[in-house]
């Protein structure tokens, strides 16, 4: 039996022990976090080993080399050559017309035709002037006969001299009026002036014609003259006679060739260029004045140079640059082909090569076709397949 003593002491007994807390919760709390921190550390894991994984596959499956056209940096002397642009223009052209004013009576050329110097183009209306011709003739045969007999009196002693001067005055003055009558008839025909080829006729008959007014072109194709300009700063290398070489439009693939035979002496102001005439024998006259021409001059030979195909020069704001096809060695210890872009200095460019002043040594290996698909360091592979033509021509339609 218990007893109590104090009034606060609630009437329990003394030997009734406190009640246990639950262990259910606890239980559950650690196995929710033991299931954490499995499920974390499975997720870490799956991570990690899907980063290697996926590390050990690129590593493994390298994109094949690009396959590119080589060719190799060469040592050699290029011909030392000057471009410009330009045209031709003929020796001997004029549009042939007539010095008097008259009305056209007859034509008597073809268009088309050649004629030679000297040959009747086309008459105009000389009906009056020939009338004046006949006049000053029968004044020339009159005073011809009062002159003979001027003379023979006067070596007589019949007849004073001033009779005789006279009539070797009025004798004179009729042959001036034949001579200058005989200058106008010339005049109202019109005949060419030198030998070459007509062109398209201008007039009619009956068509009144003012002086100066074009009657037909004429044209002497044997011979051409090819203006062009250079730069003033070209112009110290060019000199009477240097060959040229031109080509045309009309004629691919063909070359005609002329020499230097003018150089202007005074550089242009306002372009700072010079001209230059070079004249070119036409003998089979199928150049025609008024073709635009490429010049090229042909200057004397600079000591030998490294040149690559034109195609294996990459231009750009940066600069000029070649992919260099140089070795290295794998991480597997096998050898391969890498290109290296190398940023050169470019020269002149001639029939497809293009010098190289500074970069390259001869020997080097450049990539030719196929740097547009590259990048710096990336793998490549010889090409077995041919390269275009250099320079590549377009097709012509």
């Amino acid at each position: 039996m218990n007893i109590v003593a104090e009034n606060k002491i609630s009437g329990q007994p003394i030997d009734n022990k406190a009640p246990k807390r639950p262990v259910r919760p606890v239980r559950w709390f650690i196995i929710v976090g033991t299931l954490l921190a499995v499920l974390v550390g499975g997720l870490v894991w799956f991570n990690s080993f899907r980063g290697q994984m996926i590390k050990q596959f690129f590593a493994n499956n390298k994109p094949p080399p690009t396959p590119v056209s080589a060719a190799e940096a060469k040592s050699e002397v290029v011909p030392n050559l000057l471009t410009a642009v330009g045209s031709l223009v003929a020796v001997h052209q004029v549009d042939v017309s007539a010095d008097v004013n008259g009305r056209v009576t007859e034509i008597k050329f073809e268009p088309g035709t050649r004629v030679e110097a000297g040959t009747p183009l086309v008459q105009l209306f000389d009906a009056p002037e020939q009338g004046d011709l006949a006049n000053y003739k029968a004044q020339a045969t009159v005073a011809q006969l009062s002159l003979d007999r001027a003379k023979q009196l006067a070596s007589r002693q019949f007849g004073p001299q001033a009779t005789v001067d006279t009539a070797q005055a009025a004798y004179d003055q009729a042959q001036a009026g034949i001579a200058k009558t005989e200058a106008l008839i010339s005049q109202k025909l019109v005949r060419a002036p030198f030998a070459g080829d007509l062109g398209m006729r201008k007039v009619e008959v009956g068509q009144y014609l003012t002086a100066g007014t074009a009657i037909v072109s004429l044209t002497d194709l044997s011979e051409l003259w090819a203006n062009f300009t250079v730069t003033e700063k070209d112009s110290g290398s060019l000199k009477v006679g240097q060959t040229v070489r031109l080509k045309v439009d009309a004629y691919p693939g063909r070359t005609f060739q002329g020499k230097i035979t003018t150089i202007e002496p005074q550089i242009a102001t306002d372009t700072r260029n010079i001209r230059v005439q070079a004249t070119i024998a036409n003998p089979e006259k199928i150049l025609k004045p008024g073709m635009f021409v490429t010049t090229t001059v042909v200057l004397p030979e600079k000591p030998a140079v490294i040149t690559v195909p034109e195609t294996a020069v990459d231009y750009t704001l940066y600069g000029d640059s070649v992919f260099v096809i140089t070795e290295k060695k794998e991480e597997d210890g096998k050898t391969g082909l890498s290109a290296v872009r190398t940023f050169v200095q470019t020269g002149n460019r001639v029939e497809g090569r293009t010098e190289i002043v500074k970069g390259l040594k001869a020997g080097d290996k450049v990539v030719a076709v196929g740097q547009l698909k590259l990048q710096s360091g990336a793998p490549v592979s010889i090409s077995t397949d041919p390269a275009p033509p250099i320079p590549a021509q377009p097709p012509r339609y």
